[in-house]
């Protein structure tokens, strides 16, 4: 099996586009054409990563954080980032990050957060915009149903929890063949009238070359008439953070025993308890202060994250309790996701979970 088709795979699930424009998710050594050997899943990928990769002969380490976030002027092994980067290029091994675009799918690192709360009614906190385009078209009515069905089939018309979405409205088209054409129904030089239904189908924008393709193949026309027409519209299943709700409201320190339980800690910071039941929930792996505001806004009783700045735990004003509990103790869920992708797709393949403690935070007490 190819790197490629392992990366098509987790890129069907985080597609590129949703990543964060200051990330650098992908393939960030190695060539997508190499035979994968054996894939090792961990949140970040360490000199300690790479060499346990290479000591399980596997040869892609698939990671949450990009270990090369910005620009790299020297790799001489002075630091992390470097040794690391060093360790896979001379051992020939690829490494691939799926980080803020996993992050921001309905089904991502939040999901697996909530999971382990028992959270209910999820929504994604803060939608995505621009992320959705409109294609309109234009098919005879005897072959309108075939081509709406093959769009479906190719990803488009999903709306929230709803698929198969169009709109169709019946109207007439007019057209004149000229010389060297090949026309579908009509004949050169005369103008036809054809009962044509317009079609309007919503699609994501990476799969706007699938979208066209199929429509291209689908549709009996020579020449196909469509639209293209990009939306400000929030996509409801992209985005940063997610809220929920559980099953039943629990008193404030209860929560907090259940967050210490889910989530293996031995210490929260938090901000002043409410002294009132936490119902809705609100949460964001990694560094999640910037939706301190939207989450007291969605009426959470909880924001749970990690990397709350001193100043930033004022901002819970007395609306909801924030708790910060850990960078990686947030995210660290996010290894077995990564795990339960590929071995679903690739059930008699090597996939391993890392044996590396990746945390650089330790706790005295």
């Amino acid at each position: 099996m190819k790197i490629s088709e392992i990366i098509q795979v987790l890129e069907k699930v985080a597609p590129l586009s949703y990543q964060e424009s200051y990330d650098n998710a992908g393939l960030l050594t190695g060539n997508s054409g190499w035979q994968c050997t054996g894939i090792v899943c961990s949140l970040d990928s360490t000199e300690a990563v790479i060499l346990e990769a290479k000591a399980k002969a596997c040869n892609l380490v698939v990671t949450h954080h990009p270990i090369i976030f910005g620009g790299l002027k020297k790799i001489n092994g002075k630091n992390y980032v470097e040794k690391a980067v060093i360790a896979a290029v001379k051992n020939d091994i690829a490494i691939y990050a799926i980080h803020t675009n996993l992050d921001n799918v309905m089904a991502g690192v939040n999901s697996r957060m909530a999971d382990q709360l028992g959270l209910i009614n999820r929504q994604i906190l803060l939608p995505k915009s621009g992320q959705l385009t409109k294609l309109f078209t234009f098919v005879p009515i005897a072959q309108a149903e075939q081509v709406r069905s093959d769009l479906f089939e190719a990803g488009a018309g999903h709306i929230g929890n709803y698929s198969e979405a169009s709109f169709n409205t019946p109207g007439t088209g007019t057209f004149k063949a000229a010389e060297g054409a090949n026309p579908f129904i009509g004949e050169i030089g005369s103008r036809h009238t054809e009962n044509e239904i317009k079609m309007e189908i919503i699609f994501p924008n990476y799969l706007k070359n699938n979208i066209i393709s199929t429509l291209l193949k689908s549709h009996p026309y020579e020449e196909v008439a469509y639209d293209l027409v990009s939306l400000a519209n929030d996509h409801q299943q992209v985005g940063s953070g997610l809220i929920g709700e559980l099953p039943e409201p629990i008193a404030e320190e209860i929560f907090l025993n259940k967050i210490k339980e889910a989530f293996r800690l031995s210490i929260i910071r938090h901000t002043n308890l409410l002294g009132k039941p936490v119902k809705k929930v609100a949460l964001c792996g990694g560094a999640g202060s910037f939706l301190i505001s939207k989450a007291a806004a969605a009426g959470a009783d909880f924001f749970i994250t990690a990397d709350v700045k001193y100043h930033e735990f004022f901002d819970a004003n007395d609306w909801l309790v924030i708790a910060d509990i850990g960078h990686w103790e947030s995210e660290q869920y996010t290894i077995d996701l990564l795990f339960d992708i590929l071995t679903l797709n690739f059930p008699n393949f090597a996939v391993l979970k890392t044996g590396v403690r990746t945390n650089p935070v330790y706790y005295f007490s």
